[in-house]
């Protein structure tokens, strides 16, 4: 705990690497859980996949749970 799964575009491993680490201190920094306790994992979507593959299929199923949506602050 917590399980951080990211699904994006695809992006270079450095870049991975560097919002994992940016991710990962975040969460040290401010959730409370032990170093051991963090895991992230990336996978990657073809822009023309996201429509059906995320979006559709989970981000709007989801939509009660989400924070932020579309870069629009649904929790304030």
């Amino acid at each position: 705990m917590p399980y951080i799964r990211i699904k994006a575009y695809p992006k270079d491993k450095a870049i991975k690497q560097k919002v994992a680490e940016a991710i990962y201190k975040v969460f040290m920094d401010n959730w409370g859980c032990r170093p051991d306790h963090v895991s992230i994992s990336f996978e990657e979507v073809a822009p023309e996949d996201w429509d059906t593959q995320v979006e559709q299929a989970e981000i709007l199923p989801m939509k009660d749970k989400m924070f932020i949506l579309n870069g629009e602050r649904l929790v304030k």
